[in-house]
């Protein structure tokens, strides 16, 4: 992991101090977010779709994009008030459901559009790798206090 510019840039997956994906549940794992690059004001990553994700009607199910949305806005907001001892918590999670896709990488990319003292508010879009946009969030957080 390297870090510029308040920029935290992963190698092999997600590292931050307080807290990995990669040791995050059994479910956040299955879901296969691997994030690229985390700041306080942009997170970036990408899933590899497969059957393991699929509804009983072959196309990749919606969950698996609404779990990426909120976990992609809350290691930003996060990172974002981690200084002040705090961790963002999803109020919460609109999820629009734009193109089915069956396999193939999304890439995922989470820019805040307001962070306040107790809120913020980010915005997620999913697309395949000719851009389509797959799936759109908006996350809504609170700023609570940390362990």
């Amino acid at each position: 992991m390297d870090t510029e510019g308040g920029t935290v840039t992963t190698r092999g997956g997600p590292r931050l101090e307080a807290a990995s994906l990669e040791e995050g549940s059994a479910f956040l794992r299955a879901a296969g977010l691997i994030l690229d690059e985390i700041s306080a004001a942009r997170v970036t990553g990408h899933l590899m779709l497969g059957p393991e994700h699929h509804t009983p009607w072959g196309i990749v199910h919606g969950g698996v994009y609404t779990t990426a949305i909120e976990s992609a806005a809350s290691v930003g907001a996060s990172t974002a008030v981690r200084d002040q001892g705090q961790v963002a918590v999803g109020l919460t999670n609109t999820t629009h459901f734009l193109r089915s896709v069956t396999e193939g990488r999304v890439n995922v990319e989470a820019t805040a559009l307001s962070q306040g003292r107790t809120q913020q508010l980010w915005r997620v879009d999913i697309r395949d790798e000719t851009s389509r946009l797959i799936a759109h969030g908006e996350v809504r957080l609170q700023n609570v206090p940390g362990k």
